[in-house]
């Protein structure tokens, strides 16, 4: 069973889907707690929150640039891969030492400059080792493991606090566990199969098909658009960010419903089998109905959302909303990449992914400050409003984007 299912995820991505596991269940056990710890213990208001986490997506996103263009200058993707997990490990865990909020922001932005040094090269290591008829199910597979870790971490956390009794800088340190089995499987198990721009064998041997080339192999097969398509899509992508704050703030607005920090844990856990499942199915179907469709469906359901959390108001509702919420990921996530993937010769994967990462990052910063400042002045359902807003513009713009033609699965 486990052979039919995999067959077509090459070692390589089955290696790195562990290590996003344990990225996230190290990362999970600090987030959703994070603006309880900051709001309540270390007296940090919404500005401070969308402060913290807007520089921190910014700095990873201009990191993922850089790291993007070294990547396909250099032909190596694994020694990135390796420092920037390494880093993240490293610097996440000592924000439980912390006294001051300020701090919080100088350990998030060196854990985000190892997401940065690491985000590009992996996601065009992926592409360069999967054939270009699965690549919407590879990254989907590599997304539900992430997300897998993302439900075990506040698990983890609520285990923690409510059995063993321990404080939330306690649980902060003990993240360190599981970023320490990161650093062990990235150097022992993630691979790649000489430089970039030759992966063709590499495809052959690790899907499985030694002997066998596929005709849609990456950097040869039909699915490549124009620079054009690849501009106006980065710029659509942009518009819909500029609506897409931190989930921090549908945190805060659970809690503000009267949902207290365990049940905000155990909520942040089902949000994440919600965020697993459709993941892994969103990726699959991507891969037969295409990846536009998809996209554009994801981008006027997040603003759907969005809308709902400005005016409703029952404590119940709003957690099903936000359980729902979980859909749009699997919608846009994996799907996403796979069309960056298609729009771009091989040559130039590294820095496509580059671009794309780092844009979203970018464009994260005012995106949260803009919310926060929203909701500070005038009220959070002004706040989402206008996130819904912007998603709705980059549906409009995203359809001028031309869909690759799809390989036969």
């Amino acid at each position: 069973m486990k052979r039919s299912i995999l067959r077509n995820i090459s070692p390589t991505v089955i290696a790195l889907g562990a290590v996003s596991f344990l990225t996230d269940l190290s990362s999970e056990m600090i987030y959703p707690l994070l603006p309880l710890f900051l709001s309540t213990v270390l007296g940090a208001g919404a500005f401070a929150i969308g402060l913290i986490e807007g520089v921190a997506e910014m700095t990873a996103s201009v990191f993922k640039i850089i790291s993007g263009y070294l990547t396909d200058r250099s032909g190596r993707r694994r020694p990135y891969v390796v420092w920037g997990y390494t880093l993240s490990s490293l610097a996440r865990p000592l924000i439980g030492l912390v006294r001051m909020w300020p701090l919080v922001l100088v350990l998030r932005f060196v854990d985000r400059i190892g997401k940065g040094v690491r985000t590009s090269p992996r996601d065009a290591l992926i592409a360069d080792v999967t054939d270009l008829r699965f690549r919407g199910w590879a990254y989907g597979f590599h997304r539900a493991m992430d997300h897998a870790g993302a439900i075990a971490g506040p698990l983890v956390a609520v285990l923690l606090l409510k059995v063993f009794d321990v404080s939330l800088r306690t649980v902060f340190l003990l993240s360190a566990l599981p970023a320490a089995l990161v650093v062990l499987i990235v150097v022992m198990f993630v691979k790649e199969r000489g430089p970039a721009g030759a992966a063709t064998d590499a495809v052959a041997s690790e899907s499985g098909k030694q002997g066998e080339t596929s005709p849609q192999t990456p950097g040869q097969g039909t699915g490549h658009g124009s620079l054009r398509d690849f501009r106006l899509f980065m710029f659509a992508v942009v518009v819909f960010t500029l609506g897409n704050s931190t989930d921090a703030f549908l945190l805060l607005r659970l809690n503000h419903a009267g949902v207290d920090g365990t049940g905000v844990a155990l909520l942040w856990s089902a949000f994440h089998i919600v965020k697993m499942v459709s993941t892994l199915l969103g990726g699959k179907i991507s891969d037969r109905v295409g990846r536009k469709p998809m996209v554009i469906t994801g981008w006027i359901y997040y603003a759907v959302i969005y809308l709902l959390f400005a005016f409703l108001e029952t404590r119940g509702v709003l957690i099903t909303t936000f359980l729902l919420y979980g859909v749009y990921f699997g919608l846009t996530e994996p799907v996403e990449r796979a069309w960056v993937a298609s729009l771009v010769p091989q040559k130039l994967m590294g820095r496509a992914f580059g671009y794309y990462n780092g844009a979203i990052g970018i464009a994260s910063l005012p995106a949260s400050l803009i919310f926060g400042l929203i909701w500070q002045k005038w009220g959070y359902e002004y706040a989402f409003v206008t996130g819904g807003l912007f998603a709705l513009l980059g549906c409009v713009l995203i359809s001028g984007v031309k869909e690759e033609r799809r390989a036969e699965v």
